[in-house]
């Protein structure tokens, strides 16, 4: 099938908005078209067997038997009907539509039930049929060819995604939520699988793939569908988690139409209801939402976090609220096999973040410690950085992060930074926020550099050198020390002071604030270089005054901090005998781990600020992985005769077309 017969498709199947248009809503259209092309494609796939099904039905349905098995095995599917009804019959009886269209769902086996259920299906049936459209609707679907011999089950997934892509323009959503763009997808099926092609060629391998966010499941057919190429009499069984009901069923339908177990797929949140609990798997691969707030779910995450801790999937912290990116990470790192003692096993994971997990979080927060944890374990082979505009709900950059437990040999202890971010064409239309593609070539010229990277970072002379970068584990890694300096002040007696005694709560507490302000106003324009002295000549005051001088420590603060002003060539105020920290003037620096902090602070503090130190007591440890930075290529500006030579031409130009108009 090629690109003008999947739109044709997709166009017939749309084409039922134009009966729905003024009873539903343009957001509510793919709630009918969606589910009657999933039942359309069903029963096409089921025509050549529908008479066999039927006869084992009849023949065993009073024996006390599994008819599932049974049924089954007649439909040649997992899924199978035992009606005798089709769409084109239930559309040529127009008054009974609804009575026979429900008939023949309820005659569905369970799990092709489950499907339309998720689509809330019977209830839209009702609606149609309330507003004098059931029929014409299922006549239009009945006319729509998706039998298996016209449209494979690879193509049946591209009229199924520019469906989705339909409603979620016609429901203002992000398509993004529903599916990810296919050259994307088999840009990220190839790193993952490529480094194990020629253990996938050996005869009879069986290999696993997870999606924890599975979508519509374009990921899982894309990586079935690459290992198979490589090797057709490989088994690929795959698993997913999805969220959201209609790209929920448009999976776990597509399994059932492929041969794949639907039920190996979940419905459900994958934070909190784990629908694979205790499985592990060969490659896991997903595109979770880019920053989605994990609210819903907070109590039974952080109930994992407090009571299994390293046991559970969320041992290793919790990032922010706003973010669950981290989580679905290590959600996937909790079902990857273990190697074995002869280094057997093992899996690879690769996902499609924004740049938000590669820096948010500082020292020693939640994204910084689950950084640190993939790190230390070794886990994380590489991140590469994709164009922007791919997608079709966002314009942002984005990045795959590779990791495994398994790493060749050459890249333990090393993480692999690669720059893919001028590897796109420009789309002639764009599709939402997708204004670029990825094309074949290119997605081949990134697989091998990304297979090549230990060498072409090694070779300053490769025409991709500047596009690789290589680094250990601990580079990530630094310290964030506090740098302190010293509180200097010096003491004076102004107006404005004496207001601020007054309406100091401490002072309030402690004495009577007209007495104090009345007692020191003959001390108002004075200054002192030192407490001490300042002190002696307040005492002094408010004793010629006859007014008390309180002793608690909160009088006494609450004094100095009026009475003292910031001078750098103050005093520097002591508290036991050190120099008291200046909290307007601390300072934080990120020291690499492997740099002495103490060297650190003579090399590229004290020259600037002598008097400064460092409080040891607050130094935490931190991960990030700075992508951009790394990458950073300073373009100095252009010269300004060259911009003031440039104005003055866009100046005559204008001119010129002024001249033209007034003419």
């Amino acid at each position: 099938m090629n690109s003008s017969t999947h739109t044709e498709l997709a166009n017939h199947a749309w084409s039922v908005a134009d009966l729905l248009r003024g009873d539903y809503k343009q957001a509510d259209y793919g709630k009918v078209i969606l589910p009657f092309t999933v039942l359309r494609r069903l029963e096409c796939v089921l025509e050549p067997t529908r008479d066999r099904v039927r006869a084992e039905y009849d023949r065993r349905k009073d024996q006390n038997v599994d008819l599932s098995r049974f049924l089954g095995k007649a439909a040649g599917h997992s899924f199978y009907n035992v009606s005798g009804y089709t769409l084109r019959a239930i559309a040529d009886d127009s008054g009974q539509a609804a009575k026979h269209l429900l008939t023949y769902l309820g005659a569905f086996s369970p799990n092709a039930q489950e499907v339309m259920e998720r689509y809330e299906f019977a209830q839209q049936v009702r609606k149609l049929d309330s507003a004098k459209l059931l029929y014409q609707v299922v006549g239009r679907f009945a006319d729509l060819d998706l039998h298996p011999a016209r449209v494979s089950n690879h193509q049946m997934g591209y009229v199924f995604e520019e469906l989705i892509r339909r409603f979620a323009e016609s429901s203002n959503e992000t398509a993004g939520e529903h599916f990810t763009p296919r050259e994307v997808i088999e840009l990220m099926v190839n790193l993952l699988v490529a480094p194990d092609d020629d253990a996938l060629s050996v005869p009879g391998t069986s290999r696993t793939v997870f999606d924890p966010a599975c979508g519509t499941g374009g990921m899982l057919s894309a990586a079935e569908e690459h290992i198979t190429k490589l090797n057709p009499s490989a088994t690929v069984t795959v698993f997913g988690q999805e969220l959201n009901p209609e790209s929920w069923a448009i999976c776990r339908s597509d399994m059932m139409i492929k041969g794949q177990k639907p039920d190996n797929i979940k419905f459900g949140n994958s934070f909190s209801d784990d629908g694979h609990r205790g499985q592990h798997f060969d490659y896991l691969l997903a595109n979770p939402p880019f920053g989605v707030e994990w609210k819903k779910v907070k109590d039974e995450v952080e109930r994992e976090y407090d009571t299994l801790g390293d046991s559970g999937r969320f041992g290793a912290g919790l990032p922010r609220i706003n973010d669950g990116s981290l989580l679905f990470l290590q959600h996937m790192i909790s079902k990857m096999k273990p190697v074995t003692a002869d280094g057997k096993g093992g899996s690879r994971i690769a996902i499609v973040f924004n740049g938000s997990p590669l820096f948010t979080g500082a020292a020693e927060s939640g994204e910084s410690k689950i950084r640190q944890w993939i790190l230390d374990n070794d886990w994380l082979e590489g991140i590469v950085a994709l164009p922007d505009q791919l997608f079709y709900n966002t314009g942002i950059s984005t990045y795959f992060w590779i990791l495994t437990n398994r790493k060749a040999r050459g890249n333990e202890g090393k993480v692999v930074l690669l720059d893919a971010r001028d590897q796109f064409t420009k789309m002639r239309k764009s599709l939402g926020d997708k204004r670029k593609y990825v094309t074949a070539d290119q997605i081949t010229a990134i697989t091998n550099l990304y297979a090549e990277a230990l060498d072409v970072a090694a070779d300053p002379d490769h025409p991709q050198h500047a596009k690789v970068k290589v680094f250990a584990n601990e580079d990530f890694g630094y310290r964030r020390i506090t740098v302190e300096r010293p509180l200097k002040l010096r003491f004076e007696v102004t107006d404005d002071t004496l207001t601020a005694l007054a309406a100091s709560k401490p002072i309030q507490r402690a004495t009577d604030p007209e007495t104090l302000v009345t007692a020191l106003k003959p001390l108002v324009g004075r200054v002192w270089p030192t407490k001490r002295a300042a002190w002696d000549a307040l005492r002094a005051t408010m004793a010629e005054a006859g007014a008390p001088w309180p002793t608690g420590a909160p009088f006494q603060k609450a004094m100095r901090d009026v009475i003292g002003v910031r001078d750098p060539d103050g005093e520097i105020q002591l508290v036991k005998g050190s120099p008291e920290p200046d909290p307007d003037l601390r300072d934080y620096e990120n020291v690499p781990l492997h740099e002495n902090i103490d060297e650190y602070l003579h090399r590229e503090v004290l020259p600037h600020v002598p008097d400064a130190w460092i409080d040891h007591d607050k130094t935490k440890t931190g991960y990030e992985i700075p992508f951009t930075r790394h990458f950073y290529v300073y373009k100095p500006p252009r010269p300004l005769a060259e911009i003031d030579a440039e104005l003055k031409a866009l100046e005559a130009e204008i001119q010129a077309l002024l001249g033209e108009v007034t003419s």
